[in-house]
């Protein structure tokens, strides 16, 4: 089977680090039942936290959010259900969800990608990401037990595979930390340090993706005393 990368590097804005790794978007690579209508959340939950990537929640979403990165953690997204647009790589200029959704009030550059069940987006720290235009209409809701930061259940495979899946949804994974919301500015220069992961979330240490295009260190550098 050939595995489909697509590459996207995407420079510093006025506004956003972005980063000198290159955004990853996997298609339609998610293991699937075939009797199944949606991909299972256990077996994504399985494979991520093998290779040492923390699953921290499934959101389902609705129409938009406001463009934002994460400063301490890199981050993979990967589509359980439906379909949507997501806006990389530059910020909002407005805080008008009209406005810097649908109209022209974000910043020049960035890349507008097609979000589809299956697939699977790597985002370094530093990368703005915006989710919009998603279908089926849903309202947006965290579906997994938790406050978002963390599966909080006994089995949290298990309860994961429990989940009812309906609209646009996606689990969210993080390697390097905890995720924060940034909209816009930071120290560019700390958010470019995070350490590179050692797997990559789907391919593990296969020479695919993360593991082939991302280079750098994947430990802290030590303090001078």
């Amino acid at each position: 089977m050939v595995v489909e990368v697509r590459q996207y590097y995407l420079l510093p804005t006025n506004l956003i680090p972005n980063s000198p790794r290159p955004l990853l978007h996997y298609k339609n690579v998610l293991p699937k039942n075939p009797d199944a209508p949606h991909y299972d959340p256990g077996t994504v939950w399985d494979m991520f936290t093998k290779n040492e990537w923390k699953v921290h929640w499934i959101f389902r979403y609705s129409d938009t959010q406001l463009s934002h990165y994460h400063s301490k953690a890199h981050e993979c997204m990967a589509v359980l259900s439906g379909t949507a647009s997501i806006r990389f790589g530059v910020a909002d200029t407005s805080p008008d969800m009209e406005e810097n959704t649908y109209k022209s009030a974000w910043e020049e550059g960035g890349v507008l990608l097609k979000a589809e069940a299956g697939d699977v987006f790597i985002i370094p720290a530093g990368v703005a990401h915006k989710t919009h235009n998603t279908q089926p209409k849903a309202d947006f809701a965290l579906l997994s037990p938790g406050n978002g930061h963390g599966i909080e259940a006994e089995d949290p495979k298990k309860a994961l595979s429990e989940i009812k899946l309906d609209g646009f949804t996606m689990m969210g994974a993080y390697n390097g930390g905890d995720w924060d919301f940034i909209a816009t500015g930071g120290n560019f220069e700390k958010v470019w340090g995070v350490p590179k992961p050692k797997y990559d979330p789907v391919y593990g240490s296969e020479e695919i993706g993360l593991c082939k295009t991302w280079h750098g260190s994947n430990t802290e550098p030590k303090a001078r005393l």
